[in-house]
């Protein structure tokens, strides 16, 4: 009774609109689930980096993905959103050398490269995680008017480490460069 009156069409409607609009986002993370199942864009303990989220994948379902951030918390990411955005998959395509760790420094031109590049070498083969073989290299990236900018790399198989290999990194330059009195400062004409 009353199923004629304008008042429960109009509600019918609106029901019905709330439900295709909600069906639409579901259906729209279900086809996302399985577009990525077979572009094997990742695997469950892959560490990858989606939407500004990096972690380890713990589960892949059809409608989300989760990933454990560094900071162990689990984030929940919709499928869709993980498509629609780009995958860094720190893993997937390690190879025999592993993946490529770098940190970039200035330095003034009064300090020879040759002792600078010495230096980061010695700094890399200091850090826990960074392999001897293949051997770290040194990049001079740029040549500005104050200063050189010179780019570290090495290798690492534990991308899973890299925010800690990455302090390792930093704290050895440092040490390395106040070990043989080198000044981390880029000179600025005044």
């Amino acid at each position: 009774p009353g199923s004629s009156s304008p008042a429960f069409q109009g509600i019918s409607i609106f029901v019905g609109v709330l439900v295709s609009l909600g069906s639409t986002t579901a259906v729209a993370n279900v086809i996302a689930g399985i577009v990525l199942t077979y572009t094997r864009a990742m695997q469950v303990g892959d560490q990858v980096e989606i939407a500004q989220t990096r972690g380890k994948v713990v589960e892949r379902s059809t409608f989300v993905t989760r990933i454990q951030t560094l900071k162990n918390i689990i984030v929940s990411i919709p499928n869709s959103m993980v498509l629609n955005n780009n995958i860094i998959n720190y893993s997937q395509n390690m190879g025999k050398s592993g993946l490529l760790v770098h940190t970039s420094i200035t330095i003034g031109y009064d300090v020879p490269w040759q002792k600078v590049q010495a230096l980061l070498i010695a700094a890399a083969g200091n850090t826990e995680g960074i392999v001897e073989s293949p051997e770290p290299f040194v990049l001079q990236t740029s040549l500005e008017d104050n200063y050189v900018a010179y780019e570290i790399n090495g290798w690492t198989r534990t991308p899973e480490s890299l925010p800690g290999i990455y302090s390792e990194l930093h704290a050895n330059i440092l040490d390395e460069f106040h070990r043989n009195d080198v000044e981390i400062t880029s000179p600025a004409f005044r």
